[in-house]
């Protein structure tokens, strides 16, 4: 089995439990600001915040107030008048306390770190929120460096983003580098397109025939496939 000597992980459905954190400030903000919240309201943020960031990573959305969209249409559906950028503040506020983490996350870093390899956080998402979460985590004394789309300037897959990561960090060939992520259409699409090994974190078991496409048609393939973050040890 090839091993590698850095290592890039997504934060969140990887090393993060997004969806805890994501339910947590939810449900914070929504009481804080004396709104009623339950699961109808959540389902529906879910489908509208899933709609906005996927027009995000495609570069359909951008610029620093494209997040509070989600809870502007959240609001119309619910008929509630409240202004949608300033409750966007407060529930980034509450995401930024929210570092939940996912199981194995803290032994693999530990494990990985341990054999003195680096690795670096490579991330969509706000930068404060993202800073904010990765301070406050277990994880984040064995994290050398963190990558946020909302400080490069451009997502993944997008190859300018990745193309900034690799300037940043020790100077290795491709080869040497392994991106460990959730996402087929951001982490996985990026490694294709940059021409870095992938790591499909899949604990659902998602069937390959459910693989996204890139724009130009072509199947966006995994190098490998693991279901538990455990397994990484084989590339370490």
């Amino acid at each position: 089995m090839k091993t590698y000597d850095i290592f890039l992980f997504d934060a969140d459905h990887t090393l993060y439990d997004f969806s805890k954190a994501e339910k947590y400030a939810l449900q914070t903000t929504f009481e804080t600001c004396g709104f009623q919240y339950n699961q109808t309201v959540y389902t529906r943020y879910k489908e509208i915040n899933d709609s906005v960031w996927s027009a995000y990573e495609k570069g359909e959305l951008g610029g620093d107030d494209f997040p509070s969209i989600r809870f502007a249409r959240l609001f119309q559906t619910f008929g509630i008048t409240y202004d949608a950028k300033t409750f966007d503040m407060q529930y980034l506020t509450a995401l930024g306390n929210a570092s939940f983490l996912l199981d194995g996350a803290v032994e693999i870093c530990q494990q990985i770190v341990a054999r003195k390899k680096p690795i670096f956080i490579i991330t969509n998402g706000i930068q404060k929120t993202q800073e904010a979460r990765i301070k406050h985590s277990l994880i984040q004394p064995y994290i050398s460096q963190t990558f946020i789309s909302g400080a490069i300037g451009y997502q993944k897959p997008d190859c300018r983003f990745f193309e900034y990561v690799l300037a940043h960090i020790p100077p290795v060939s491709k080869e040497q580098i392994l991106i460990v992520g959730d996402s087929l259409s951001a982490d996985i699409a990026g490694g294709n397109n940059i021409g870095i090994d992938t790591c499909w974190f899949n604990p659902q078991g998602v069937g390959n025939s459910q693989m996204k496409h890139t724009s130009s048609g072509a199947p966006i393939k995994p190098t490998y496939e693991i279901s538990c973050l455990q397994q990484v040890t084989r590339f370490i």
